[in-house]
């Protein structure tokens, strides 16, 4: 890898001059690091009749355009309805960070958490948004600053209106 990255630098400066010796070094540890999220297990609990919406919003994540190789980042926001299961709060997190910390479009890893979290917790409504900027966009072609909102609902978020606007409410920042 480290090889691969110095040539791909000796196509746009000199390898060799100080200050870029070490990069293909740290640019292998960076991605090594960045591509290699902290397993976890999804801790759940009874919900002992809870049956109200919960939300977590304002979950930070850094991503990688799988297209440009550029960096995207923003904010997660997860609401569900319990089932029989709650999950922990911090569980919310690490799974945005499990699909975050990969090449991705906005789009997929929206998706992704959605899909793993509707899998495993079973609720009977799930929905997560996530707004991004995108450096793609605002480094390179039409170089405008701006917002871009994905979301996914399932379950009661999606086929409820009630509950939809309960949960959009919940999330508008």
């Amino acid at each position: 890898m480290e090889d691969s990255i110095r040539e791909l630098l000796g196509r746009i400066d000199d390898p060799e001059r100080e200050g870029l010796v070490d990069t293909p070094k740290r640019v292998m540890n960076m991605w090594r690091e960045f591509l290699s999220p902290q397993p976890f297990e999804l801790t759940m609990f009874k919900s002992n009749g809870y049956d109200q919406m919960i939300v977590s919003k304002g979950i930070k994540f850094h991503s990688f355009c799988e297209h440009h190789l550029i960096p995207f980042f923003g904010i997660c926001s997860i609401g569900y309805i319990p089932n029989k299961k709650l999950v922990g709060l911090s569980k919310l997190a690490r799974t945005v960070d499990r699909y975050s910390r990969r090449l991705n479009t906005q789009e997929y890893m929206t998706e992704d958490i959605a899909d793993f979290l509707w899998k495993n917790l079973e609720p009977l409504g799930l929905g997560v948004i996530v707004k991004g900027r995108h450096l793609c966009q605002e480094m390179r072609g039409i170089k405008k600053q701006g917002e871009m909102v994905t979301s996914s609902l399932k379950g009661l978020l999606l086929e409820d209106n009630t509950a939809k606007s309960e949960f959009l409410n919940c999330v508008v920042y």
